[in-house]
């Protein structure tokens, strides 16, 4: 019997039906859960100076302290293509439904648990230790959640909203970063600084964790995926290592995936996560005005990532790619260049490239087309991961040594890894329907 193709396994059948009322339903809970998992991953970095000055010793100097604290969040992204692995590794051979759910209870449990830890002061050094235990938990379950909600929601989708959808479900991850920057926004409004010290930390992570638990739940009412079941009854699911068969069989996907990956990376490492910073240090414009200006760029970027995937079911994905990522380069100068400018300014230059930004939904909508159903998710997941977390890694290093050469280099990599995604939609591989397909 011959396994199923990959245009075939991009979407369910029939190709030409509208969203139906279950697809809602799987869009919507798988969405919700993408949000509240990545906000379990994210908030840790919004109270980060409070976690070291609570899970570390008095006496360690400041800057170590920070350091520390960094270094516990950096291991959340070493742990990605572990958990990635290993989720999409039973993915493929016992379920996309079980391990989708898994991936949100492993990340639920850890920011409960955080939520709850004694500090340094009630139990010494194994504060810190317990701290990290829990924040690679935290991205070993992120590292399948991305990969694996993208591969539940295209293979549930009929092919004419494939784009749509995927692109829908993109915005619902990326708006768990407006949300933990809304809770931190309002925590600190409505707590003082010593009560957050004391006892408020703990609200956004027990938060979290209880959210995450009732997301759980709610996927157990998603049902396993067409593609997965039709692989199931033509005995199809593949029992050697599916890892092996990447490796041997689709190095070249998995390069369009990796190099699809350090767009991505770039654009979200850099223009949303770097960006506020850099406006604060290398232009002097005030935190408050920064913060809002980033807040309006991540609701484009979410609204971006709907926009692009739905041009891609309507003009094709060579199309979106070409646009979506050309524009990205171009308002990367747009923005970059004008600053500091004025308030006004600043926020509709930055909100414009954050909509251009949302053409990163583009990168699943090619990546669960790059692979056959029978290690799609293993072969979505290791090559995202793996490239994730070296390129994701290295940008902010990068940037920050060569902004002090020249002061537009987030301008410069945005807009190169632009010029990089244009050319991505003339790859040669077009042909085999990854990118070209409508």
């Amino acid at each position: 019997m011959t396994s199923l193709t990959a245009e075939q396994g991009a979407a369910a059948a029939p190709a030409n039906r509208p969203l139906n009322r279950d697809d809602y339903k799987t869009l919507g809970l798988s969405a919700l859960g993408g949000t509240l998992e990545f906000y379990d991953f994210v908030v840790f970095v919004f109270f980060a100076n409070v976690l070291g000055a609570l899970f570390f010793p008095p006496s360690m100097p400041d800057w170590m302290r920070q350091l520390q604290t960094l270094g516990i969040f950096a291991a959340g992204y070493l742990a990605r293509p572990i958990g990635g692995i290993l989720i999409a590794h039973y993915g493929d051979i016992l379920g996309r439904k079980k391990m989708f759910t898994l991936s949100v209870f492993l990340m639920a449990v850890p920011t409960l648990v955080i939520g709850l830890l004694p500090t340094y002061e009630t139990i010494g050094l194994a504060a810190p230790f317990l701290l990290l235990a829990m924040r690679v938990l935290q991205g070993a379950a992120i590292g399948g959640e991305m990969p694996g909600a993208w591969v539940f929601v295209a293979e549930h989708a009929p092919a004419k909203r494939y784009g749509f959808a995927i692109g829908s479900l993109t915005s619902g991850i990326t708006g768990g970063i407006f949300l933990g920057s809304i809770i931190g926004v309002w925590l600190n409004s409505v707590y003082s600084p010593a009560e957050i010290h004391d006892w408020a930390w703990r609200i956004p992570f027990i938060l979290g964790g209880v959210f995450g638990l009732v997301s759980v739940y709610l996927r157990k009412f998603l049902h396993e995926t067409p593609i997965f079941q039709e692989m199931q009854a033509r005995k199809k699911v593949d029992r050697e290592l599916p890892l092996k068969t990447i490796l041997r069989d689709h190095r070249e996907a998995s390069v369009v995936v990796a190099l699809m990956t350090w767009i991505l990376s770039t654009a979200v490492v850099v223009v949303i996560l770097f960006t506020p910073s850099y406006l604060q240090k290398v232009f002097h414009i005030a935190p408050a005005v920064a913060l809002k200006a980033n807040a309006v760029a991540t609701v484009t970027l979410t609204i971006g990532c709907v926009f692009w995937g739905w041009l891609s079911d309507q003009w094709g994905t060579r199309a979106a790619m070409v646009l979506g990522w050309g524009g990205m380069a171009v308002t990367a100068y747009l923005f970059y260049l004008n600053l500091p400018g004025t308030e006004l300014s600043l926020i509709w230059t930055y909100a414009l490239v954050g909509f251009f930004v949302g053409a990163i939904s583009l990168l699943p909508v090619v990546g669960v087309r790059a692979f056959p159903p029978e290690v799609r998710f293993t072969g979505l997941s290791f090559s995202y991961n793996m490239a994730y977390a070296v390129f994701g890694g290295l940008t902010p290093m990068l940037v920050s040594v060569w902004q002090q050469a020249d002061v537009m280099a987030p301008a410069h990599y945005v807009a190169a890894m632009g010029v990089l995604g244009v050319a991505m939609g003339f790859w040669p591989l077009a042909v085999k329907g990854w990118v070209a397909k409508r």
